[in-house]
């Protein structure tokens, strides 16, 4: 007959299972500590990486002309030009307004402080973009107004140079810098469309010329391109600056 342990041997095995299970309690804390460690410093990571990276993106378009940002010229199309109204037209903000092109480049739009119009500072917009409403009252005081659709939107690339065009007019309070680069959604269309194939496009209201007061002489000026063209927009600028507009000398 086998002769059973001692009650001293059997409290050693016990304190040895014990042991082992502390063991492995502590070294299962451990791991689920470094995977939440792991995955924090992953979130942190992916949080910081898109600004990182575009930084570094923009990095290339320091010293960079504008004109020499994005497509050639010829990317896009002629300049058209549309009569305009709506000067001083101001409608309740949060009414909507029915713009007849697409973009808008004049029309009745809204007129509330810190709402209409956006602020001069801001340069590029994205899913935050202000109602149109608000960014026509920018082209009634002399902006120029980059559209960028959503198939440019969609394009790193091609948001690189809108980035970098949009760049160009920051950190200044020179009014001859009144531009604006925003989206236009599929929300925006209402049926209207810009042309086929094209993904940017330039708007301005013009008086008519710097200084001109007819109104009978305003009108809405458009040019369409089929990829951002800083050269194209630096030309459209210098022929419709911000003093041809209603209101140029109004932020």
């Amino acid at each position: 007959m086998a002769k059973k342990p001692a009650k001293s041997d059997r409290q050693a095995v016990i304190d040895q299972i014990r042991k082992k299970q502390k063991g492995g309690d502590r070294r299962r804390g451990f791991m689920i500590v470094g995977v939440c460690a792991a995955i924090a410093i992953l979130i942190v990571a992916a949080a910081a990486f898109k600004p990182i990276k575009d930084w570094y993106d923009q990095r290339k378009f320091e010293g960079v002309a504008l004109e020499k940002i994005g497509a050639p010229a010829s990317a896009c199309q002629k300049i058209t030009t549309k009569k305009a109204d709506g000067n001083q037209d101001h409608v309740p903000t949060g009414t909507p307004v029915d713009y007849t092109t697409a973009p808008p480049a004049f029309g009745a739009h809204w007129n509330e402080a810190g709402v209409a119009p956006a602020a001069f500072a801001r340069k590029l917009y994205t899913d935050d973009r202000p109602a149109l409403e608000s960014l026509v009252h920018n082209l009634e005081h002399g902006y120029t107004i980059l559209w960028y659709d959503e198939t440019a939107a969609a394009d790193d690339a091609t948001m690189r140079e809108i980035k970098a065009i949009a760049g160009k007019f920051e950190g200044t309070d020179n009014l001859r810098f009144k531009f604006i680069a925003a989206p236009w959604t599929s929300d925006d269309e209402n049926g209207k469309k810009f042309p086929s194939g094209e993904h940017i496009a330039f708007t301005h209201w013009s008086a008519g010329g710097a200084g001109e007061t007819d109104t009978s002489k305003q009108v809405g000026v458009f040019q369409y391109c089929s990829e951002p063209s800083g050269a194209a927009l630096k030309a459209f600028m210098l022929k419709y600056p911000y003093l041809d507009s209603p209101e140029p000398n109004a932020l």
